[in-house]
């Protein structure tokens, strides 16, 4: 049923694995709509916790290099409709009824970063490694700024955002990026242990946390996303932009032109 991904339920706990293992687990159109499909499946089941994870030495890379390359040339109607995808993703997992845990295996950057460091709990290998690398390639951290502003404070997500550096998992954790740094030979176990505590507590309790959480940021999340969702489509049209993909599809240092708006 999945291409990009395995999803396991079994009693109370469920397991989705980035599957790409080749393409260190890259966010793809197919990836972004069967991890949605995925999280639907599980809310229609008993399973109580989540558990996410990667397949391979890597956790996500980032966005597909062929989805990239697909990206530099839209229409500015498919840019704002991939924008809203994107958004709509990270919205779900931010405001997912059930608990989720990212069991961080390796490298996540960029929007794989996102997916990371979005669920509820974020336990990461001490190899791994976590960055916003948007700015590097002429391209914006629009979607992602929403949550990370209200997840570590203005003055980190500035740090991050505009360096576009990449932190270890000690860093991470400093950061509130991260929950616990755990071996990676117990890291799946420590992930079970979570989950198993989790699943000890009252379901109704934690789903109405859940929602007190998010209720009482959502209207701000929601009204920031849409400016966002905007800011993301409209940079995919500037000559940075398609300078960035470029230089980096083809190994090569980008030319800058800057902002030509005015």
């Amino acid at each position: 049923m999945y291409s990009t991904l395995l999803l396991d339920i079994t009693g109370n706990l469920a397991s989705i694995t980035l599957n790409r293992p080749d393409k260190r687990n890259a966010i793809s159109t197919t990836m972004m709509a069967e991890v949605q499909t995925a999280l639907d499946e599980i809310e229609k089941t008993h399973a109580r916790v989540v558990i996410l994870t990667g397949a391979g030495k890597a956790f996500c890379a980032g966005m597909d290099l062929d989805m990239l390359a697909a990206i530099a040339k839209q229409s500015p109607a498919e840019n704002q409709e991939d924008s809203r995808r994107i958004a709509k993703l990270f919205r779900r997992v931010w405001s997912y009824p059930r608990p989720l845990i990212a069991a961080v295996n390796g490298a996540a950057y960029a929007g794989g970063c996102g997916l990371a460091t979005l669920c509820d709990f974020t336990l990461a290998v001490p190899e791994a490694k976590f960055g916003y690398t948007e700015v590097k390639i002429g391209f914006l951290p629009a979607i992602v700024s929403v949550f990370l502003t209200r997840q570590i404070g203005e003055k980190r997500c500035r740090d991050l955002l505009l360096t576009g550096r990449i932190i270890e998992a000690a860093e991470a954790r400093e950061f509130g990026l991260v929950s616990e740094v755990v071996p990676v030979e117990h890291l799946m176990e420590r992930a079970h242990e979570l989950a198993d505590l989790l699943i000890a507590a009252s379901p109704s309790s934690l789903a109405r946390s859940k929602r007190l959480l998010v209720s009482s940021a959502a209207a701000s999340v929601d009204h920031d996303l849409e400016r966002a969702i905007l800011e993301n489509a409209r940079i995919r049209c500037t000559p940075d932009f398609q300078e960035g993909v470029a230089s980096f599809l083809e190994k090569r240092k980008p030319v800058w032109q800057g902002d030509t708006e005015k």
